[in-house]
């Protein structure tokens, strides 16, 4: 998305977009979140059950 694309119209750039704001939030490991998508990291119990 970063790269000097030029997009035909209005909505491939808005589908890019989506797609990107997706990959973000979804399927974006991180390491500082414990190896998890940012989604994951925030939709996890804050107290895990003990074992």
């Amino acid at each position: 998305l970063f790269h000097p694309e030029r997009f035909e119209t209005v909505q491939s750039l808005d589908t890019a977009i989506k797609g990107y704001i997706d990959y973000y939030n979804h399927r974006r490991i991180k390491l500082k979140l414990k190896g998890l998508a940012p989604v994951q990291y925030r939709t996890q119990p804050l107290n895990p059950p003990a074992q």
